[in-house]
């Protein structure tokens, strides 16, 4: 397999199918096999992205976090068994939480999200962007309950990263974005990296990519989204997200790692050492993978490549990956500015490139339209029609079932409590599918399934 050239193949079949937007980068021992820009920085196709462009990172940007906490374990400022609530006496409900517990996710510590209203209407009410200095006045305030006892479970929380990074600005004396700048972007050569708040600030780069979602048949600004545009309302945080960089830089960094210009080769050891339970079991992140979690990395010790480490980021519009294989010394950057048109082919461009990244052959870019049957039977659509029970403990409802020009569409209720309406396509008997997603529905007489989840028609 010519790796650059099968790189350059699927970036260029997923952009055509008008789902992938963005750039990657592709190293082994250190030089670059495949790098390369497709797309567009903004929503309408004005300005096409480069190598050079700049990308929010998202939760790619939580190793920087762990990257700051280690350095003030070096100076000694906190250890690794400090509780939060040396730093945060009012978080009485989290007593027990340690560093460890936020680094890992295992404090119990509720995310964000479960109550972003507090946010959303903090910013609508004053008209400020909430500050990551909030952070214990939010919890404080929702009175969120701890997920678990800490150590008990894994729960990914962005909000133990919040805390991370406010630790960090009170114990180094300096903001967060300006340690970042000076003790860990200088030192490893990221000259086009920082971390920095461009919807509440404004955009510091000429050559940024904006985050971009899909909706309604179109491509519009995440600011400017009928369902997204309160991203603003977050992007006073620090410690999860809100660091902006390049391919070429994240190449940099891995290259720091190895040659230990931030951090020694021990810190880094720490860092890619599975996170324990209270049980002694190792935490499972990501089943599929087989990965653990340690400090602000996700660790696979894979049979044939050896310790590989890496994170995803995901905001709307943003998907961001870095994947480093210690071992066997490779690295992929992915970085996507917009979300796909067709989810099967943006997924497709994501998994192939991994797939590239493990020497596999990556299966080929498909979008919905390219399984769905081409002279459908419609004679039982009819019958299909019509409102349907909610499963509990889905994070995705199927409310209504309804025809429109001839075709067959639904309504439903995401897990964010949002409605919205997607055409369902033919691609089996009784058997359809979506753009924006993998969900299949299959209908029988007076139910439908999909998933776990059988449905009873009402």
């Amino acid at each position: 397999m010519d790796k650059k050239v099968t790189f350059e193949k699927i970036a260029k079949k997923a952009y055509e199918k008008r789902s992938f937007n963005g750039a990657w980068l592709y190293a082994e021992k250190g030089e670059i096999v495949s790098k390369g820009a497709l797309g567009f920085c903004d929503p309408n196709n004005l300005q096409p992205i480069t190598e050079n462009t700049i990308f929010q990172l998202a939760s790619v940007s939580k190793q920087f976090t762990a990257t700051a906490v280690m350095l003030l374990m070096r100076q000694g400022l906190l250890s690794k068994d400090d509780k939060i609530t040396k730093f945060f006496p009012e978080l009485t409900a989290y007593e027990g939480v340690t560093i460890r517990h936020l680094l890992t996710h295992t404090g119990g510590v509720p995310d964000y999200f479960d109550d972003a209203d507090w946010f959303i209407d903090l910013w609508k009410k004053e008209n400020r962007v909430p500050s990551n200095r909030e952070i214990p006045r939010f919890l404080c305030e929702t009175k969120l309950k701890p997920r678990f006892a800490p150590g008990e479970d894994f729960s990914y929380s962005n909000t133990g990263y919040n805390l991370l990074a406010e630790i960090v600005e009170r114990l180094s004396g300096v903001p967060f974005e300006i340690f970042l700048q000076k003790n860990v972007f200088e030192p490893a050569g990221m000259n086009n990296t920082h971390c920095c708040h461009v919807r509440r600030d404004g955009v510091p780069f000429e050559n940024y990519a904006r985050a971009t979602v899909y909706e309604d048949g179109k491509f519009v600004a995440d600011v400017d989204s009928e369902d997204d545009r309160d991203v603003i309302a977050f992007d006073g945080l620090n410690g999860d997200d809100y660091v902006y960089t390049n391919i070429f830089d994240m190449l940099a960094w891995d290259k720091a790692l190895r040659e230990e210009k931030v951090l020694t080769r021990e810190e880094q050891k720490i860092m890619y050492t599975p996170g324990k339970l209270n049980d002694g079991k190792d935490i499972c992140y990501d089943e599929d993978d087989g990965a653990s979690y340690g400090f602000g990395w996700a660790v696979v010790h894979d049979p044939k490549f050896g310790l590989i480490v890496s994170h995803s980021g995901g905001m709307p519009g943003v998907y961001t990956w870095f994947e480093r294989f210690i071992d066997a010394d490779r690295t992929l950057v992915m970085m996507f500015s917009r979300e796909p048109s067709d989810m099967r082919a943006g997924q497709g461009a994501w998994d192939g490139f991994r797939a590239i990244a493990h020497d596999n052959e990556p299966k080929p870019i498909i979008t919905i339209e390219d399984i769905t049957l081409a002279d459908p039977d419609k004679s039982k659509w009819e019958s299909f029609c019509g409102k349907y029970e909610h499963p509990e403990k889905s994070d995705f409802i199927i409310d209504e079932v309804f025809m429109k020009d001839g075709e067959l569409y639904a309504n439903a209720i995401d897990d964010d409590g949002d409605e919205l309406s997607f055409r369902l396509y033919p691609i089996g008997e009784n058997e359809f599918g979506r753009k924006g997603g993998f969900l299949k529905l299959t209908f029988g007489d007076g139910f439908l399934s999909f998933g776990d989840f059988t449905c009873k028609k009402l």
